[in-house]
């Protein structure tokens, strides 16, 4: 099998392009993987607001712990301030418990500032909607999930559910979902979701070289790519294999990293 190799050089916030192929166009779509890794890294940003803010929650007071539920989220004020707000959607309202921000170096501060309670209830519901969704999934498997949401442009929500790193250090794939949801929070208007009936993963191991096997679609995932930008210290690396081609992240010596994409071309069709 031929292959046509296309290299994309990728820092967080530039993005530009070299090919070797051979005086043919390749055949992958660079529009829509540079779409996905852009989301790739703002959820990789929201998780790191999550995970740091997490470890403020756990040495809060207990009685306050007790009175949190699964509605907790991340977002962005106008001033590109991280918020992450804990507490609970309980009679059509949101209580909310502990309200955290977290600056440009990721540095955590809890404070008493009062939130829109339309932000509150209107990021809650859509939460609720979308894990309703997979209640069914959840209740079958033993998977820890990581929830994210962003309100667009448009007032609609985006809600991303992936599997998390498990407590047993195993990371999972396989199951990415993925929601557009109403600015009410209470309607799913378009579902993005992937998921072929059964999760896989891979026990932490930065000797090890690991491979995302996606044989049934064309194009990487936009959780395939979050894996990889996600777990990237945690393998020696990592190879998202779709029908049409692979690919992986390198870092240079410059600790600028490179998207290597190798483009399949089908087989030629022996003759009898």
């Amino acid at each position: 099998m031929r292959q046509i190799v296309t290299i994309l050089f990728c820092a967080l916030t530039v993005l530009s392009f070299g090919q070797k192929n051979e005086n043919k166009e390749p055949n992958f779509d660079i529009a829509d993987f540079s779409e996905k890794y852009k989301v790739a890294v703002w959820l990789f940003n929201y998780d790191r607001v999550a995970w740091i803010t997490t470890d403020s929650v756990k040495i809060q007071d207990k009685k306050e712990l007790e009175r949190l539920g699964d509605e907790w989220f991340c977002y962005k004020d106008q001033g590109n301030t991280w918020h992450a707000v804990y507490g609970k959607y309980v009679n059509r309202a949101y209580d909310l418990i502990f309200h955290f921000t977290a600056d440009e170096n990721f540095k955590v501060k809890r404070i008493n500032d009062a939130v829109d309670t339309l932000i509150l209830n209107s990021y809650s519901r859509a939460l609720i909607t979308a894990n309703k969704q997979i209640s069914a999934i959840k209740a079958k498997v033993k998977i820890g999930f990581n929830q994210y949401i962003k309100q667009n442009e448009d007032k609609t929500f985006s809600v991303w559910i992936f599997p998390g790193l498990q407590s047993n250090g195993v990371a999972v794939y396989g199951g990415e979902f993925i929601y557009t949801i109403d600015q009410s929070g209470n309607t799913i208007l378009k579902d993005d979701s992937y998921f072929q009936g059964s999760f896989r993963g891979f026990n932490v191991d930065n000797t090890k070289d690991i491979r995302l096997s996606y044989p049934e679609i064309d194009k990487p995932t936009l959780g395939a790519v979050f894996f990889v930008w996600y777990y990237f210290q945690y393998f020696k690396s990592i190879y998202i294999d779709c029908s049409k081609s692979n690919s992986t992240l390198t870092k240079d010596i410059d600790n600028k990293f490179h998207w290597i994409h190798t483009v399949k071309e089908p087989e030629k069709e022996e003759k009898d």
